[in-house]
């Protein structure tokens, strides 16, 4: 499995198809008003009693001598001076505009959701199960249990499902499930876990491990994971299963928390679970995103274990070494995984292809986008999506035209994305805004994504004022503000030099509507006070940083760093500041220490001559 066989080309792809609260603050108001300033991770190592000789893969991604051991625990050491830390850090997204690639990112919610992989966290009963493929959108169009959810008050679940039962209805497993999914898909959480809780309590449905599992993941989203975690307590014994903590494993993964992720896969492990390609995939995320060296032991432990890569691994394998730059390795993760039997999907090829563009391999990038086509774009529709804002990082705006016309008789959402991303980073704002327009003429209502887009093409083109005008819009139209909102928002602002009105936004729209800003989103912010070397603010950020859980990423600390020399100011105790919470300097950090360093005397020769 693990073996790789030099034969025929890397790249021999086939389109195939994997089928893979709201509550909105005044933004008018924040936009306009005045904005005021107020306001461990460590390495882990796999173990074995004897050394093992790497297979191919695993020397792609190798961190040195792994020796095996029963779990996973933190050692100091993590971060040294090794090139990889000073690369991209997040997960590449492919409708991410190329100015992104090299930015220390962590995963957007969207982006933590979008993988089958992930979204299979939750687990569903064999009943749900089978409901899931009943096409759950006519389901919902029919369910009138969901219609009283959704017409009832954000906090009044609970009344809404008893008005409904004394109306006459009874409960129904397959309905439960199909309003769930939809709450879910609404990312209605207070609504769904009040539901779940209802039915819990009051003895309306038989809960099964996976149904506990689904209240577990609710309660993470909208109590936090802390509470999920001690919400496994209340779980009877029979029915903490290993989906139960698995669920849990993938909200600590969410939440970037290393430590807590690396203790309940232990658990899993002393409660004798064994060990699977989920688990495995959910701390190749979390390695992907905090420390990219474990990944090298995660796949030792895989190849000890006789745990098989799924086509998810390989998405994050693939997507590690193109982000690197590292195109040989990553066409040889591409070989390996078609040696086993696992042929690329759209998606896949999408970032292979979009790794190509940004690595200056036009030509390839170009064979890859005639395979995603095929040999009938008009037949092969589901690829448009992912060749239109290729077609844009590679400037070619005769082509995004093209495939634009097969979709824009009747465009689906999906296309609708890719064309207003696609048209924006080409620089036809006008050309997005009639795409964006035009989709109101067919939905009516629009979710924040495409706000989100719109919002990006004006930052992009440093178009303030309609970027504040189009955020306005979004309020008016009660439309849900996440993450991805809020970074938008920030980059605008702070592209137009309004860096404080960013930050006051941003803090006031994540406390108002109660969500994790993006780990992009603070770097944005902390650039810009360390460009400026804003020491105080620049150490707010950093502060919040760290209490949003974004730890254990060497980039913050070189940004925060670079804000002192940038004041030419002393950083007096930065090293034993970085010693304290497990974080070791790489090359790019080391000569910034010493050029801050107060008792460095060429630093102060310098100076003087200054």
């Amino acid at each position: 499995m693990w073996a790789l066989r030099r034969t025929g080309n890397p790249l021999r792809v086939r389109a195939h198809q994997v089928i893979s609260s709201r509550g909105c603050a005044n933004l008018e108001i924040l936009l306009n008003g005045d904005g005021n300033h107020v306001e461990k991770h460590r390495e882990v190592n796999c173990q074995c009693c004897h050394q093992t000789k790497p297979s191919v893969i695993q020397s792609l991604f190798s961190s040195g001598q792994f020796m095996w051991s029963r779990g996973f625990s933190s050692q100091a050491g993590a971060n040294s001076g090794d090139k990889e830390d000073e690369l991209d850090d997040g997960f590449s997204d492919l409708e991410v505009p190329p100015e992104t690639v090299n930015k220390d990112s962590g995963l957007t919610s969207s982006d933590e959701n979008s993988d089958e992989d992930t979204i299979d966290a939750i687990g569903l009963s064999e009943v749900e199960a089978d409901a899931k493929s009943e096409e759950p959108r006519n389901k919902a169009s029919k369910s009138t249990l969901l219609k009283a959810l959704l017409d009832g008050p954000r906090n009044g679940a609970t009344e809404a499902v008893k008005k409904w039962l004394n109306d006459g209805n009874t409960v129904d497993r397959s309905d439960i499930f199909n309003t769930i999914f939809n709450l879910r898909k609404r990312k209605l959480f207070i609504k769904a876990l009040q539901l779940l809780e209802y039915l819990e309590e009051s003895k309306l449905l038989d809960f099964g491990e996976r149904d506990y599992a689904s209240r577990l993941d609710l309660v993470a989203k909208v109590h936090g994971v802390h509470n999920a975690e001690k919400y496994i307590e209340d779980i009877p014994a029979s029915h903490r299963s290993e989906v139960v903590y698995r669920t849990l494993l993938a909200n600590y993964v969410v939440a970037s928390n290393v430590r807590k992720a690396e203790q309940v896969f232990n658990k899993m492990k002393d409660l004798g679970f064994p060990v699977t390609i989920f688990c495995c995939n959910q701390l190749l995320l979390l390695y992907k995103r905090v420390d990219k060296k474990k990944i090298g032991d995660v796949l030792t432990m895989m190849e000890k274990e006789n745990v098989k890569p799924s086509l998810f691994t390989y998405k994050l394998l693939v997507d590690i070494k193109g982000s690197a730059r590292d195109i040989e390795d990553m066409e040889k993760v591409i070989q390996t995984m078609q040696d086993d039997g696992i042929e690329p999907d759209l998606t896949i090829q999408a970032t292979i292809a979009k790794h190509y563009i940004f690595g200056g391999h036009r030509e390839k990038a170009e064979k890859i986008l005639e395979q995603i086509e095929g040999d009938d774009i008009k037949e092969n529709r589901a690829a448009c999506k992912f060749v239109l804002p290729l077609y844009a990082f590679l400037g070619k705006n005769t082509e995004a035209e093209r495939i634009w016309k097969i979709c824009e008789a009747n465009a689906s959402l999906g296309e609708c994305m890719s064309a207003i991303q696609a048209f924006g980073k080409l620089g036809d704002v006008e050309k997005a805004e009639e795409i964006f327009d035009n989709s109101f003429k067919s939905w009516k209502k629009l979710s924040s994504k495409f706000y989100n887009a719109m919002l990006t093409v004006y930052a992009h083109k440093n178009l303030f004022d309609k970027g504040k005008e189009l955020a306005k819009r979004m309020g008016d139209g009660a439309c849900r503000i996440d993450p991805l909102t809020l970074d938008s928002l920030v980059k605008l602002h702070v592209d137009a030099g309004q860096v404080e009105k960013a930050d006051f936004i941003l803090r006031k729209l994540a406390r108002q509507n109660k969500i994790k800003p993006l780990y992009n989103t603070y770097l944005t912010l902390l650039d810009s006070y360390s460009k400026k070397g804003d020491i105080h603010n620049a150490e707010k950020v950093f502060s919040n940083l760290r209490q949003m859980g974004y730890t254990g990423r060497i980039r913050q600390y070189q940004v925060l760093l670079q804000a002192y020399v940038n004041a030419k100011a002393p950083a007096y105790g930065f090293k034993e500041r970085m010693k304290a919470d497990d974080m070791f300097p790489n090359r790019a950090v080391a000569s910034l220490l010493s050029a801050a360093d107060p008792f460095n005397k060429k630093n102060a020769i310098s100076e003087l001559l200054d």
